[in-house]
């Protein structure tokens, strides 16, 4: 058990399976109970988005998409500090990583994304 075991709560079975770690566990180990983090369909759908908006060009921005993925972050509400450049120049965005967000959160950045995208007139290829 030192390596560390997953359980996702999916059935009555799992949870029976989680409650005998949890009464064999020794004393000092640690259980963490989360939400589940963004799907695989979630993050595609989201590229697939943000590919459309950076080809459209709302607002003349020519951005890429990751460019245009710190913006819908940042616009989201979701948190990031500035930090100098390593060499002196310009600074840069730290806490952009999308890979941490929940399911919710990341179904928050879709709705941002569609919200401005089709305020701007962007074509979805991905659906809706």
């Amino acid at each position: 058990m030192s390596a560390g075991q997953t359980i996702v709560l999916r059935s009555e079975a799992s949870r029976a399976a989680g409650r005998q770690l949890v009464d064999i566990a020794p004393p000092g180990f640690i259980l963490n109970v989360k939400e589940p983090k963004r799907t695989d369909e979630q993050n595609d759908k989201m590229w697939a988005m943000i590919g459309d908006v950076s080809r459209a060009k709302p607002e003349g921005r020519s951005l890429t998409p990751d460019g245009w993925k710190c913006l819908f972050m940042a616009k989201a509400g979701f948190k990031f500090t500035w930090e100098p450049g390593l060499d002196g120049e310009g600074v840069v965005p730290i806490g952009f990583k999308s890979s941490r967000l929940r399911k919710a959160e990341f179904s928050d950045l879709i709705e941002c994304i569609y919200e401005y995208g089709s305020r701007h007139g962007v074509q979805w290829t991905e659906a809706a």
